[in-house]
């Protein structure tokens, strides 16, 4: 198991960035969270095997249909503390 923080760019909010993110980390088996920052930025956690995990943000680059990714950081980081209560993947509140 593998887990990642990922900080995206560009134009990634108001344009389903979270809901999509949420979709496509379910479909792989993912765990873990996204949520906006004040900053405009997107930030996620994923947690899962590393080949799904890279799937993963190669996904992030390209966004759904109308976001405008600028750049993407990843970081390794702890395992996820959310989602609890069995939920594999969620979505959180902006900070």
């Amino acid at each position: 198991m593998k887990s990642v923080r990922v900080i995206v760019t560009g134009r990634v909010q108001g344009v389903w960035y979270r809901a999509w993110t949420c979709e496509q980390a379910t479909s792989l088996g993912l765990r873990g969270w996204v949520r906006n920052r004040y900053d405009g930025c997107v930030e996620a956690v994923f947690c899962g095997e590393p080949e799904d995990i890279d799937r993963m943000i190669d996904a992030c680059r390209q966004g759904p249909p109308l976001a405008r990714v600028e750049n993407l950081e990843t970081t390794d980081c702890a395992p996820p503390e959310y989602p609890a209560d069995g939920v594999a993947f969620v979505t959180l509140p902006t900070v």
